[in-house]
């Protein structure tokens, strides 16, 4: 077909543009492989700081190390890093971290580290904890206590938030392939929703639509409605967003879902174990949880603000018939009949058990308090935050703050917090840290001391414009790059560093 002329004089451009771009690819690859390099090296640095300085081991010992030795070798390194979070410098982390909880769980773990749930006829009191721990989660955050067995909210234990929101993602694709022929399911989720939805979508093949946030950080309610198709299968709101504390319009948005006769997730991984309390105790909570009749699922953390040991989480459903849609089943295996409700077929009893003590030894009044603690706190945090000439809080949080600086460099104020002892969040769009404020933060002085190193931090800032080196070179080139590949072979080497 021939090209007329007019078109073909507009093409020119194009195609001298893209001869340049292809040229300077090269270029800009040995570039990055030198930053590359560098950066790489640096990461080896502080993620690997044994090297060197204790025994490293590339095979099984030719005979197996005395248990008390091998005792004394972890103590030594337990105790090298737990002066940081015990001492409140880490944003999120640890999340009670108070010794005589963390010595209970450890009692509860030791009882029960043989446990496996896969096997419920041997350990049926696996099978106790984890849907106690389902059904107290699933009061806490507003299931109907009369409501039909159809309705009735349900769910399992997982092994953290995302699998909590991988489950749910499969959970939704494939209720919908089996009801309404959908082949390629799409998700509608908030561009500040966790990263965990972008890897269902990778891994279950489902497309990802993003949204915008508004001025205030909170899902966009417009955008939403404008992005439904017929292939989408789900709404995602977050309760709050990790990136900058703030709840999404999640009245809003799961009726929408609900009027469009598809489902709609709350991700209150952050905030399940704060949000009830903190409404209690008078703070502005928009509604998030099952009292809306759109929410059909939700994930919430019991290892971050419900003091469990790390790597439970809960997943939730308005009623059986949803959740059975996440089960796995084999009828016809060699091996006999197998099924397992999440990914895992043998998981942790133990921490399932640690769940369960945690939330019968805190009950309603223990998170009541702590959520009371931590809340003031933050309070005192964002106030201090403000006050700071440079710095701004973005959005209107309440316990997981981030603030952004339109006068100096915020990741370099990042490093200098790290030089004095901090471990923050750095995130793009826009450029900000964030600290998300826990019961560590409550401890006397704690706060005191982050906005003193915080305002020191700014002014070194402002003294030195021209410094470079520690992390924020990165945070920058990874925050500024249009190429979103090239940050991802970042990342790559980075999970290389860690593996190796």
């Amino acid at each position: 077909m021939k090209i007329p002329k007019a078109v073909e004089s507009r093409l020119k451009p194009l195609e001298r543009s893209a001869l340049r771009l292809a040229r300077a690819i090269p270029a800009v690859r040995r570039r990055m492989e030198r930053e590359y390099e560098k950066i790489t090296a640096e990461l080896a640095h502080s993620l690997k700081p044994y090297r060197g300085q204790v025994p490293e081991l590339d095979r099984l010992p030719a005979k197996g190390v005395p248990r008390e030795e091998v005792l004394k070798q972890m103590e030594s390194l337990a105790r090298r890093e737990e002066g940081k979070w015990k001492e409140g410098y880490c944003s999120g982390a640890v999340y009670n971290g108070d010794q005589e909880h963390v010595d209970f769980l450890n009692r509860v773990y030791a009882m029960h580290s043989q446990v496996n749930p896969l096997h419920a006829d041997i350990w049926p009191s696996a099978s106790k904890y984890e849907s106690e721990v389902v059904r107290m989660t699933a009061a806490m955050l507003g299931a109907p206590q009369d409501a039909p067995d159809a309705e009735r909210v349900c769910g399992s234990v997982s092994s953290g938030g995302s699998e909590s929101i991988l489950l749910a993602m499969k959970t939704y694709r494939d209720r919908a392939r089996d009801l309404k022929g959908i082949r390629r399911a799409e998700i509608i989720a908030p561009e500040t929703a966790h990263a965990a939805f972008d890897k269902a979508a990778e891994y279950f093949g489902m497309r990802l639509k993003k949204i915008p946030v508004g001025q205030d950080f909170r899902a966009n309610v417009g955008a939403a409605r404008k992005a439904l198709s017929r292939h989408t299968v789900v709404l995602v709101g977050s309760a709050p967003a990790f990136p900058h504390g703030t709840i999404d319009p999640i009245a809003e948005l799961s009726e929408i879902a609900r009027r469009h006769g598809i489902g709609f997730h709350t991700d209150a991984c952050l905030g399940g174990f704060v949000l009830p309390f903190a409404e209690r105790l008078g703070y502005p909570v928009p509604p998030f949880d099952f009292r809306l009749p759109g929410v059909t699922s939700m994930s919430v953390d019991t290892h971050k603000y419900g003091y469990a040991a790390k790597g439970t989480s809960v997943v939730l459903y308005r009623g059986p018939e949803l959740r059975r849609y996440q089960y796995f089943a084999a009828s016809d295996w060699p091996g006999g009949l197998y099924a397992s409700p999440t990914f895992a077929g043998s998981r942790p009893g133990a921490l399932v058990a640690a769940a369960w003590a945690a939330l019968v030894a805190n009950g309603e009044a223990g998170y009541l308090a702590a959520s009371r603690r931590i809340l003031e706190t933050a309070a005192a945090i964002k106030a201090g935050i403000a006050e700071i000439p440079g710095l701004r809080v973005l959005g209107d949080p309440l316990f997981v703050i981030a603030f952004a600086s339109d006068e100096v460099d915020v990741y370099r104020v990042m490093d200098e917090m790290s030089k004095r002892g901090w471990s923050l969040n750095g995130m793009h769009r826009p450029a900000c840290v964030h600290l998300a404020v826990t019961l560590r933060h409550t401890q006397p002085g704690v706060a005191e001391r982050f906005l003193s190193d915080l305002k020191a931090a700014v002014e070194n800032v402002r003294a030195t414009p021209g410094e470079k080196g520690g992390m924020a070179p990165v945070y920058g080139l990874a925050g500024n790059l249009p190429l979103r590949g090239v940050v991802k072979d970042l990342l790559t080497r980075y999970l290389d560093v860690l593996g190796d």
